[in-house]
Parts: structure tokens; C-alpha cells; sequence
């Protein structure tokens, strides 16, 4: 059964769920755009009964608090602080992390931050090579290059309903098994006074994500952690490469790729929690 909990991280209030028995292995689930904690209600009962799990709402998404931006820059690296900090304000000395999205530049950098601490990662649609960067990221990567105004504005066309929607359906094989609750309390929380300029700022900072790559390809040489990248195949913004690309780097990388989309708990969740399952049996509590 899952509890719903808060801690106070630097003076903010953030938002988590967490089951299981803390003596067992810890796994860490970090989520993504433009979603929360919620993406992983259903994932979170499937493994609750072999590991601790820990899902924290990042600052500005979910149920965590959400600063004022001349109060807390919104970058990743702001973010992955918050999360260290968390970390150890709950007491996790070590821990698995899931990266999903926005959770992959966060969780990595956690790994870059404090290696030993982190015992193994599932990557579900977590990028960290520039080929899995699809088309998708056109108009994001042109306000990359031109911060104005205009290109800012082009992108308030991603914190729709609509687009949110499209995101969570897009490349699955039957959109009746996505529960439309997801897609509509992340549009909600989306549209909540201010959020859509946190968003934007997001947007632009994730630049920075692509310049740590290299950094992040060196972590994976330099420890080899066992990693495994479990991925929707139909992700229309991060693409199969990406996840085939983790065993360039790290001969220890195990690659699964599965048919539907960029939210594949959505429609795959237990597959997904078996080969959680089977990877954290093998390495983390073998």
C-alpha cells in the first residue's frame, strides 16, 4: 500500500509516495514531462511487495510545492539538487533510480554527483545520447538557438490538453488502455496560474541537458552500473537509438524496446514491472 508524504527540502514542501519496507533494496522513480508521481500509481503495487519504493513530485510539477521563479531558477540542475537534498532528508543512502524523461537528466545527474550511491538505473524512455533526439525537438532546439520571444511563445502549443493527450497516446496500438485520468490531471496541473512560464523556462534549460551528455557517456564508461533501458519503440520524441545507444558505453546496458509510445507504463506496465523485476533481482538484491 502506498502512503502519501511530504518533506521539507531547503525550506519547500515536496510531495512523494513511497511503499514498501525500507530495509528491502530502494528503487527511486523519477518521472518526466509533463507529468508527476501519478505516472507510476499502477508500477508502484506491482514491485511494492520486493523493493522500497520512493516517488518524489519534482518542484513545479505534481503536488510538490511550486516556488515563484525569482525564488527558484528552474533548471535541471536546480532540480537535481532539490532531489539529492530529498534524498537525504528522507534518509536513502542508497538506492536503483527509473528515469523517465525529465527524470533522466535529473537522475543522472545524481549519478554523476554521488556514484556510489546509486546502485543501478532503469531507463524508460530516458535519453541521454543525441540520436535519440527525434524531430519532435525541432521547435524546442530553434528556441535553443534563438531565445526569443517568439520561439518562447511557439511553445505554449505543448502545454495543451490536446498535446498533453497526444503525448500519452501517440504510437500505442490501442488508445482504450490509456485511463484518461493521466493525460487530464497532467493538463490540469499544467494550467495552473504561472506554471506555463516554469514550463518554458524548462524548455530552454533543457539545452544544458544535451551539453552534459558527453559527461554523462564518460559516467557510464568510468562505472558501468548495471542499467537497464526499457522503451517504447513509438516515442515520438526520443527515439530507439537512444536506448540502444546506452551499450556503446556500457557493456553491462540491457535493451528492451516495446510496442507503444513514450508513456509505455501506460500500456505495458507489467511488462515493464517484470523486467524491473527480474534486472533488480539480478543485480541490485542478487
Amino acid at each position: 500500500m502506498a502512503h502519501y508524504r511530504t518533506a521539507t527540502v531547503d525550506g519547500r514542501r515536496i510531495f512523494y509516495r513511497e511503499a514498501g519496507d525500507p530495509q528491502r533494496p530502494t528503487l527511486l522513480l523519477l518521472h518526466g514531462f509533463p507529468s508527476s508521481s501519478h505516472m507510476f500509481r499502477d508500477l508502484i503495487p506491482r514491485l511494492a511487495d520486493r523493493f522500497h519504493i520512493v516517488a518524489p513530485d519534482l518542484p513545479g510539477f505534481g503536488f510538490s510545492e511550486i516556488p515563484q521563479r525569482s525564488q527558484f531558477a528552474y533548471a535541471f540542475d536546480r532540480l537535481a539538487q532539490v532531489v539529492e537534498a530529498f534524498t537525504d532528508a528522507i534518509g536513502l543512502a542508497r538506492y536503483a533510480i527509473y528515469v523517465f524523461d525529465y527524470g533522466a537528466p535529473v537522475g543522472f545527474r545524481l549519478a554523476l554527483s554521488r556514484p556510489e550511491r546509486v546502485t543501478a538505473i532503469v531507463s524508460q524512455n530516458g535519453n541521454a545520447y543525441e540520436e535519440g533526439l527525434s524531430t519532435g525537438w525541432n521547435p524546442i532546439q530553434a528556441y535553443w538557438r534563438d531565445p526569443s520571444p517568439a520561439n518562447r511563445e511557439a511553445l505554449r502549443s505543448l502545454l495543451t490538453l490536446e498535446a498533453t493527450k497526444w503525448q500519452y497516446v501517440h504510437g500505442v496500438g490501442d488508445e482504450a488502455l490509456v485511463a484518461p485520468e493521466s493525460y487530464t490531471l497532467d493538463a490540469a496541473l499544467l494550467a495552473r496560474p504561472g506554471n506555463d512560464e516554469i514550463q518554458l523556462d524548462l524548455f530552454l534549460d533543457y539545452a544544458n541537458n544535451v551539453a552534459l551528455y558527453p559527461k554523462f557517456h564518460q559516467y557510464f564508461r568510468a562505472h558501468r552500473p548495471p542499467l537497464l533501458a526499457v522503451w517504447g519503440r513509438n516515442d515520438p520524441f526520443f527515439l530507439p537509438a537512444g536506448a540502444e545507444a546506452f551499450a556503446r558505453d556500457n557493456p553491462n546496458a540491457r535493451v528492451q524496446l516495446l510496442d507503444t509510445g513514450h508513456f509505455a507504463l501506460e500500456t505495458h506496465g507489467q511488462e515493464i514491472a517484470d523486467a524491473i523485476r527480474r534486472f533488480l533481482d539480478e543485480t541490485v538484491a542478487a
